[in-house]
């Protein structure tokens, strides 16, 4: 049996990476435990189980709490409908994947993805991990067994998805369909976009690791520090994955140079599997290079970090990949709020660059 490590202790190491790193004008993040639940909002409703309901974690909509029940088991999460949602009929659908030890309120907290849906005119769904799956509320995304189309996490979160998609109704356009998540959540929303490339139109992935990069515990705390022993055959992997739904798949990285968690060369080794899996998607008209992006842009956000972002288009010009390399990072949600776990409040805003690549995706 394997020794069976407490993430939380490798968390909390990051947190002083963070501090360290901090502007002295800039807010310090809340380094307290995350809260087991969505705090209590004026006018908020309690359930049995003590969620917030009714009152958002950010934005002026609906925070609801459902369960989904499918041939995998039934899976809890919360969904999050701006006031304006279906006043036109179409709107995009994000689902977003919290890290280890977090919660959903945590995660929607400290991006205030609430917010930009409010901007943006999306709905979002918030999955929840349970303990009995994993004590610290990890998604499994480093085992082999939640690695494929039809069995275990990967079949669980799908079904949340299409729940929360009919639930919706018209107002949801299921071409528009996204997923994306921080850490262990960005780790398993490689995941969901190698597994059903028929449900997600494109993915995004803060802090992550690549598909297949561990296929146990000890390999993923290997990977973590050291990357995907080899990229290229982890894109060949989450191809298999595909199957014969393969296709082009649309993503952004983020990821920190400070991060001591999940360790910087994992950025790389995202991007490198995803040329790698879309070049053979594409059965190569889109085959790019990942040292020759079509364009490399080095800003600095205000009153934040410089950061670099790249970009692969494909053969039209239409953009396919995008990574923001931000300096001085650490394992937290750029340009987040510090009420959540696992944020840094300077910028560039995660949230925004996510909510921009997934709406050029729809532009003619």
């Amino acid at each position: 049996m394997e020794h069976i490590v407490d993430w939380r202790e490798l968390y909390a190491a990051n947190q002083a990476v963070i501090q360290a790193h901090l502007a002295p004008a800039s807010p310090a993040p809340d380094t307290k435990p995350p809260s087991s639940s969505p705090r209590l909002r004026d006018g908020a409703r309690r359930s049995g189980s003590d969620h917030a309901l009714g009152a958002a974690p950010g934005g002026e909509g609906i925070w609801e709490r459902h369960t989904s029940s499918a041939t995998h088991g039934s899976g809890r999460y919360f969904l999050y409908t701006p006031a304006g949602l279906g006043a036109t009929a179409g709107a995009p659908l994000l689902v977003m994947l919290h890290g280890c030890t977090q919660t959903p309120g945590d995660l929607a907290d400290g991006t205030r993805m609430n917010d930009a849906a409010d901007r943006h005119g999306f709905a979002v769904v918030y999955p929840e991990q349970t303990k009995g799956r994993n004590q610290q509320g990890c998604w499994n995304w480093f085992l082999a067994h939640h690695q494929a189309r039809s069995s275990g996490e990967p079949a669980l979160l799908a079904g949340i998805t299409r729940d929360a998609t009919a639930r919706l109704g018209a107002r949801i356009d299921a071409e528009r369909v996204f997923v994306a998540g921080m850490s262990a959540g960005g780790a398993m929303a490689v995941v969901m976009g190698a597994t059903h490339p028929d449900l997600f139109a494109a993915i995004g992935v803060h802090s992550g690791l690549a598909y297949g990069a561990a296929t146990s515990q000890r390999m993923a705390f290997e990977a973590m520090g050291r990357g995907a022993s080899d990229p290229a055959r982890c894109g060949s992997a989450a191809y298999e994955a595909m199957g014969d739904r393969a296709r082009l798949m649309p993503i952004i990285v983020l990821h920190g140079t400070g991060d001591t968690v999940v360790r910087p060369v994992n950025g790389d080794h995202v991007v490198q599997q995803w040329l790698a899996t879309n070049a053979l998607a594409t059965e190569g008209s889109f085959d790019a290079d990942p040292a020759l992006p079509d364009a490399a842009d080095h800003r600095r956000a205000d009153h934040g970090h410089p950061y670099t972002r790249y970009r692969w288009n494909d053969s039209t010009g239409r953009l396919v990949q995008e990574y923001v390399k931000i300096e001085g990072l650490g394992h937290a949600w750029s340009g987040g709020h510090q009420t959540g776990s696992y944020t840094d409040a300077r910028g560039p805003d995660a949230s925004e660059a996510m909510c921009q690549f997934f709406a050029q995706l729809q532009e003619p």
